[in-house]
């Protein structure tokens, strides 16, 4: 039975969509057949023991600390992670290093592949330079975005095979040179026994938040993620403005937070639609269905960058899953995920007057609501459903290690 250690920035039981991500891969796997563990480096902050067990899964932490300037600390903390890997091989023997990124444990991995002999995967789920400059962190072209990317391209030069969650990703690999037989797509997913059944509607939250009124529920525009600038969320608060024109009623509900949070609620403060607008700030992850269940429609409306040309979110499809209408702004990483006019509406990035007309043109048409529902749960159940994407792992393992390893595996599935 194959042995596949993850090598991770972060792991459970911290929650973030990486984290999630992370999830449900190791659990697909397993129900394949894979032995599975994680190992995670310096940046898992969260305080717990050398080796704990998170939702049934196993992970491993990197012990020590990493100073020095900026280039050196980075550089110690992929030594520290690299032997930490090694240490755990010594007892565990995997048969596959499966790195995902950042860049900094994919070099971590790539060192004790080699030392260790064993086959790398490297797993894309963004170019961190564009993540970053989208965090507001840095600037594209800037001396920290250039070393990124650098890095980024030496770890896929040294590793056995290359999965990217997208076609974006994989597009701007194949761009910069690389074989495309490298490189397989593994798209994001949605583990359907989280977010398969919708929770039912708790009236007492509506009516706490002010979703009802005497004619009874009122539509509601949601929004459940992070507060960062490229989200668009200062394009969805001014949409408002426009669509409550049309439809006085419609209420937008904003779940989450992040460094944009006090600057989005200023300006939904001063905005004339300020009596529609909610901020419930962040909620533990286990409530998260309880705000699905409230919003009709669940907007996106990222704006046009790097970033959100080349890589696909999560959440269009958790919100499908859960039979939410799904409107999104025209960008790359959208289109990829949603059809206009089948799965959801799409309208013009960076544009409030768009994203108002085409909620405005959803609310309007009722009738059309149960076809987007079922066309977004099929759609999800037969491209992104996790229990069955995990399965284009097997060839790419397959590959890298000899038969006698692979022999067995996927039977359980």
């Amino acid at each position: 039975m194959p042995r596949i250690l993850h090598v991770l920035d972060h792991s459970l039981p911290l929650h973030s969509g990486y984290a999630f991500r992370t999830r449900a891969i190791m659990k697909a796997q397993e129900a394949l057949g894979y032995e599975v563990r994680g190992i995670t480096g310096l940046r898992h902050t969260l305080d717990g023991p050398p080796s704990e067990v998170a939702e049934g899964l196993l992970f491993h932490r990197t012990p020590g600390t990493a100073s020095g300037p900026a280039g050196l600390r980075e550089w110690r903390e992929i030594a520290l992670l690299a032997q930490s890997i090694e240490t755990l091989a010594a007892d565990w023997r995997p048969d596959v290093l499966h790195a995902h990124s950042p860049a900094l444990g994919g070099e971590a991995a790539a060192r004790a592949a080699r030392r260790l002999s064993i086959p790398l995967v490297y797993e894309i789920r963004a170019f961190w330079e564009d993540a970053a400059v989208g965090n507001g962190a840095t600037t594209q072209g800037s001396l920290r975005y250039r070393l990124t990317r650098k890095l980024e391209d030496r770890v896929v030069a040294q590793a056995d095979a290359v999965v990217t969650i997208c076609e974006g990703l994989r597009g701007d690999l194949v761009a910069r040179g690389v074989d495309p037989a490298r490189i397989t797509v593994m798209p994001n997913g949605v583990d359907l026994s989280v977010f398969g059944e919708a929770r039912p509607r708790d009236a007492a939250l509506a009516r706490e938040l002010g979703f009802e009124t005497d004619g009874g529920p009122c539509p509601v525009i949601g929004f459940i993620g992070s507060f960062y600038d490229y989200e668009g969320i200062d394009d969805l608060i001014d949409a408002m403005a426009l669509l409550v024109r049309e439809h006085r009623d419609a209420r937008l509900l904003l779940v989450g937070g992040g460094p944009c949070e006090e600057a989005l609620r200023a300006r939904a403060s001063a905005s004339p639609a300020a009596s529609a607008i909610r901020f419930v700030g962040r909620v533990p992850h286990e409530q998260v269905d309880r705000y699905y269940a409230l919003a009709d429609i669940m907007a996106y409306p990222r704006k046009r960058s790097r970033l959100t040309d080349l890589v696909t979110p999560l959440k269009p499809l958790e919100a499908m899953a859960q039979g939410k209408i799904v409107a999104a702004s025209d960008v790359g990483g959208h289109r990829e995920l949603i059809s206009d006019g089948v799965t959801g509406s799409l309208f013009a990035p960076d544009d409030p007057a768009a994203c108002a007309a085409a909620l405005a043109g959803l609310l309007s048409r009722r009738e059309t609501w149960d076809r987007y529902r079922a066309e977004g749960r099929r759609h999800v159940r037969a491209a992104h459903d996790w229990a069955r994407n995990a399965e284009r792992y097997q060839p790419v393992y397959q590959m890298l290690l000899p038969p006698t390893v692979t022999r067995g595996v996927g039977a359980v599935a």
